[in-house]
């Protein structure tokens, strides 16, 4: 059975693996079979609510075994699912469901509260399914339970063009992007990430990231393509490193993908010497840099997995990828990105938009058939976003400008610089406030560190956390990056703190640290 949209890829592996869990959840499993059916039941009660192709609708929930239910009932529907991060200010969800147009909330009982609070902001919500009364008359509701009596359908008609999911982001500005994907890009997505780390149906995945982050894509749409199980892990175990660590241990995970602060977190507070993670045979982390002092310590203690680096933003649905074949040392500078996916071009402008030479730091490009079709409705970011490369009179590429600053080595690909946003330029330099945290970060007892700017960008500023060997002070954290920082890049300020706000997708908020640090706003006194 050849797959063209993506969901025929459950409908596919429910043939050939009927029996096997598709997606397993604080021990309960769902198997493709069941999967299956029950997508196709909620697909029938979402057109029979006037869903239409094209129609956008809302996942509003926790983690749980009717989240792939979700996905799969609004693709076979014919609609693009929307992640909404369950945890996000009811305002801000307002905004996206709004934005997009959503007429129709899949949701569980859990989030009555919110939905209720929600419905009041939103009055143009036509159903809700999750719930047999949402306090509202005028809104049709479904309890999960009446999908079990509810018809199996065909699906609706799409083609691989139509589009398939929305995922927002904050963005450097602040404000909510609907990053656009249609079943073509993430079925590209899905097929050359199980490529590349050679995922089978014996695999079992270990799902860390919220479906609102893109890493979540791996697991939810690469397990499905090749018949692997992927292990839902509930939020509060995301919050504790040693049952998370058992969890992995208990349910044999294979393959992992996440967010590197994850896995530093498993290292530090994780009692990895207390549990047998022989399983593991794929470690991929990506969304950030990884500190190589915690990769190093990480490679020594799971020598028999291999690590990978993959990178691309969620506009791309990543596209290079770095495989460590050997264990790093301490004093590795930074991890390469490596080299992109066969399936994907990527060039380094200036900013002048030409070409650099090798070793020359340039804006990375990317031209890919998991690239994204645009922002949701934002016309004139999406003429920003695009770069066009004549090849013809009547033909030319089209490449995302991820505003990554990278560089090319011959000998391992492209290194990651820093954020083209994250460049300030002060007293006539141009600084990369990434490079300060990467060196605040190698200092033995710094765990994580963040750099911003206050007072107008004219100001540079750090804050930093503590792991268990230790504290420094302020002046002896400065006197680290004196010895590893030209004059201007050094910070006026550290600061001390018990830990980072973070986005929803768990990087460091540093939008959020300036704001707090700001003097004008704060009036906040230096920690020492």
């Amino acid at each position: 059975m050849s797959v063209n949209v993506l969901h025929e890829m459950i409908d596919r592996s429910a043939t050939l693996l009927p029996d096997q869990d598709a997606f397993r959840f604080v021990g309960e499993a769902l198997s493709y079979q069941a999967l299956a059916a029950r997508s196709s039941r909620l697909a029938g009660v979402l057109v029979d609510q006037g869903v239409q192709r094209g129609d956008r609708v809302g996942i509003y929930m926790n983690k749980s075994l009717e989240t792939p239910v979700a996905i799969y009932g609004i693709l076979k529907a014919g609609a693009a699912y929307v992640p909404l991060d369950p945890g996000a200010p009811i305002e801000r969800i307002a905004t996206m469901l709004s934005h997009c147009g959503i007429r129709h909330l899949i949701t569980a009982k859990d989030k009555k509260p919110q939905v209720y609070e929600l419905l009041q902001r939103r009055d143009q919500i036509d159903c809700v399914v999750g719930m047999s009364n949402v306090g509202r008359a005028d809104v049709r509701t479904f309890d999960w339970d009446a999908l079990d009596t509810a018809p199996i359908v065909d699906s609706v008609k799409v083609i691989p063009e139509d589009i398939a999911y929305i995922m927002y982001t904050s963005g450097s500005t602040g404000t909510p992007k609907g990053i656009t994907h249609t079943h073509a890009s993430g079925l590209s997505y899905a097929r050359a990430i199980t490529d590349l780390y050679g995922i089978r149906p014996s695999d079992r995945l270990g799902n860390h990231s919220p479906l609102h982050f893109d890493i979540s894509l791996f697991d939810y749409l690469g397990g499905p393509l090749r018949g692997a199980t992927t292990v839902i892990i509930p939020e509060p175990y995301t919050k504790l490193a040693a049952s998370l660590s058992e969890l992995i241990q208990n349910e044999r995970i294979s393959v992992w993908f996440s967010a590197p602060n994850a896995l530093t977190q498993l290292l530090l507070n994780g009692v990895l010497t207390h549990r047998d993670l022989s399983a593991l045979r794929w470690v991929i982390f990506g969304g950030e840099p990884f500190p190589p002092k915690y990769l190093h310590a990480l490679m020594e203690l799971w020598p028999h997995a291999r690590f990978s680096n993959s990178y691309g933003p969620a506009e791309v649905n990543m596209c290079t990828y770095y495989h460590l074949d050997a264990p790093i040392s301490e004093d590795t500078e930074a991890i390469p990105i490596g080299d992109t996916w066969k399936i994907s071009e990527a060039i380094i402008l200036d900013q002048d938009d030409n070409p650099t030479q090798p070793g020359e730091a340039g804006e990375l490009l990317i031209r890919s058939p998991t690239r994204m079709r645009g922002y949701w409705r934002q016309p004139e970011l999406n003429a920003k976003c695009f770069y066009h490369r004549k090849v013809t009179a009547d033909i030319e590429d089209i490449f995302y400008r991820t505003g990554d600053i990278v560089a090319m080595d011959t000998a391992h690909g492209m290194s990651f610089l820093g954020r083209k946003d994250r460049q300030i330029k002060i007293r006539g330099f141009r600084i990369e406030l990434d490079e300060i945290e990467a060196v605040l970060a190698d200092h033995p007892v710094v765990e994580e560190a963040g750099s911003f700017t206050i007072r107008e960008g004219t100001e540079i500023s750090a804050a930093v956390t503590f792991n268990k060997s230790g504290s420094a002070t302020t002046d002896q954290l400065l006197r680290h990056c004196q010895d590893r920082l030209p004059t201007y890049a050094i910070p006026a300020t550290i600061y001390l703190i018990e830990c980072f706000p973070r986005t929803t997708s768990q990087k460091i908020d540093r939008r959020a640290l300036a704001e707090r640090f700001e003097p004008k706003k704060s009036g906040f006194i230096e920690a020492t």
